[in-house]
């Protein structure tokens, strides 16, 4: 509908909204001379990348590259499409958008849907508290949901008579109840579609209901029921508790997609507010892409029996083609037997975060499960891996990402080239096989930043004998959790060397399982000598940085140095060295 507001009234609009303004309401904004500086709020950063020049009418971050007007911003930071930012922005400036005739009748008739929907919303809410919802508000608390958690996402009851909706609702939303089928006419009179059931309602990003996700308190045959697609809902590309979940948090950073209400729910009862759940069938393309224009990084929890890890599969193979440099998605397996709903509330919520810090990363992810069943020692097996991996790397875009999994799918087979384009003739006499393995891809390191955390374990497990200087700064500081676990137990154990390290892994089964999945986040590991180098300077930052500053003046001077300063040189520069 972008297309029927006309242009010259969007030029007007950008003319009359304060760019500053507009997005100082969204995020902290630090004069800098004519123009504004933040953190941007379209990635993770520390040091203020992101630049608002008021004047110009534009905003440019030079860390992830996001840049537009009060438009772009708004589509952007609050997930919405052109004609609702355009709307957004002309409440804010007082002004009313021109549509022309049939477009403003379109959106005056789904507006009017959205009101008929939103009255059943408020309806189904208000009979949860009467009388006939005691049974209804017993299971709720037999979920462990409290009375808050339940204004939040305004659950409901639907009445068990087949006509308290459409006995209810105001004459004029009497149509728009049965056009979106909440209530039907099938046999020529009006019957709620929805009875005796807890309800759900789906909202849009507006906050405006669009349909109804409903769980029998009977006997029914279908545990669970959706509305039918209407005009005003495509469940493919909806997201349940979307809405809610950037109520509760202004600015998402990743987004946790569960298989139902229940595990949303459940989840945000227990403090964990950025779960989200695709409705209809498995995630497909369009919901993947609804999620992608929230946030950058998405974990996928399945349940960890055969149904989830198929589904898990699809919403893998349906991302591929999304995949871009920048994107991160994970996979979070849970035991077999157990969904989101039934462990958090088993182990609690601070175990349920550190298996989704844990998760596995998409390209693990692939590799794991295409080389399952496989012996890789075995020329043949390390063929079938290709044949299976190959056809989903060529679906990914051209990426950084793609060339390094194309790099580990080549290391995990052995690097060799297919049987036809092996030399012929006397040329592959001549060079046998000893030619075809010096023509192997060699591995690039790729530097990745890690957290503190996982630095730390990584150079206790380089260098074990670090540990008491990584346990007096994990005493001190909450964030280095895990680094601080490990460097105990190795005190504990008197380990000192990585051979004793490796020794006591193997031998002790309480420490394999307490450290078995302390690196699984990780897409790739850095170079010993950077993961030294990095922690030494955590642990002792000042004293690096000062070496770090001399070292690079002295190699500025080079041509100019005395004797003394080159004997300086040679001492800071052993200092890298170790």
């Amino acid at each position: 509908m972008s297309g029927l507001i006309p242009q010259r009234f969007v030029e007007d609009l950008l003319d009359r909204i304060d760019l500053a303004e507009l997005i100082g309401s969204r995020i902290t904004l630090k004069k800098a001379g004519a123009n504004y500086k933040a953190c941007c709020p379209f990635h993770d950063e520390k040091t203020p990348s992101f630049n608002v020049r008021p004047d110009k009418g534009f905003y440019h971050c030079f860390g992830c590259g996001a840049h537009g007007d009060a438009i772009s911003f708004i589509r952007e930071f609050e997930g919405l499409g052109f004609t609702e930012a355009v709307e957004e922005l002309a409440k804010r400036a007082g002004l009313e958008v021109p549509y022309d005739k049939a477009a403003r009748q379109e959106m005056q008739q789904a507006r009017s849907l959205t009101d008929a929907l939103d009255f059943a919303s408020r309806f189904y809410h208000s009979a949860l508290g009467s009388q006939q919802g005691a049974y209804a508000r017993d299971y709720l608390k037999q979920r462990g949901l409290d009375d808050a958690i339940i204004q939040q996402y305004q659950i409901g009851f639907a009445p068990g008579t087949g006509t308290a909706l459409f006995d209810a609702a105001p004459k004029d939303l009497k149509e728009p109840l049965l056009e979106t089928k909440t209530v039907s006419d099938k046999y020529g009179r009006p019957r709620d579609l929805f009875r005796n059931r807890v309800m759900f309602p789906i909202r849009n990003t507006r906050g405006k209901t669009v349909a109804f996700g409903g769980r029998t308190l009977g006997d029914d045959k279908a545990k669970y029921i959706n509305s039918p697609e209407s005009d005003v809902f495509h469940k493919s590309r909806e997201i349940y508790g979307l809405y809610e979940a950037r109520q509760a948090i202004r600015q998402l950073d990743k987004l946790l997609v569960v298989e139902g209400y229940m595990d949303v729910i459940a989840l945000a009862q227990n403090g964990i507010h950025d779960a989200v759940a695709t409705l209809g069938t498995a995630t497909n393309q369009d919901s993947l892409t609804a999620l992608l224009r929230q946030v950058r990084h998405i974990v996928f929890c399945f349940d960890g029996d055969q149904a989830g890890f198929r589904a898990a599969d699809r919403a893998m193979e349906n991302a591929l083609e999304l995949m871009a440099d920048g994107l991160h998605l994970q996979f979070l397996m849970l035991p077999e037997g157990e969904d989101p709903d039934t462990l958090i509330r088993k182990e609690g919520a601070d175990a349920f975060r550190q298996r989704i810090e844990a998760a596995t990363p998409l390209s693990r992810y692939l590799f794991d499960r295409q080389s399952e069943g496989l012996n890789l020692e075995l020329p043949e097996h390390r063929g079938e891996l290709r044949a299976r991996a190959e056809p989903l790397l060529n679906k990914m875009p051209r990426s950084t990402l793609r060339d390094a999994m194309w790099h580990e799918m080549m290391r995990l087979c052995g690097g060799r080239k297919p049987w036809q384009e092996r030399p012929k003739g006397n040329d592959f006499k001549a060079r046998g096989w000893r030619g075809e393995r010096q023509s192997r891809p060699t591995e690039e390191r790729i530097d990745v930043k890690l957290s503190k955390d996982s630095t730390l374990c990584l150079a206790l497990l380089e260098a074990p004998e670090m540990a008491a200087e990584v346990k007096a700064l994990a005493d001190s500081n909450r964030q280095l959790e895990q680094a601080g676990r490990f460097a105990r137990w190795l005190m504990e154990q008197n380990i000192s060397t990585r051979k004793a390290l490796v020794a006591g892994l193997a031998t002790d089964k309480q420490a394999r399982d307490r450290f078995y999945n302390l690196f699984d986040g990780l897409e790739h590991i850095p170079a010993r000598e950077s993961i030294l180098a990095a922690a030494r300077e955590l642990l002792s930052p000042n004293e690096e940085a000062a070496r770090q500053q001399r070292l690079a003046t002295l190699l500025r001077n080079l041509a100019t140095l005395t004797p003394e300063q080159r004997e300086e040189l040679r001492t800071l520069s052993k200092g890298n060295a170790d």
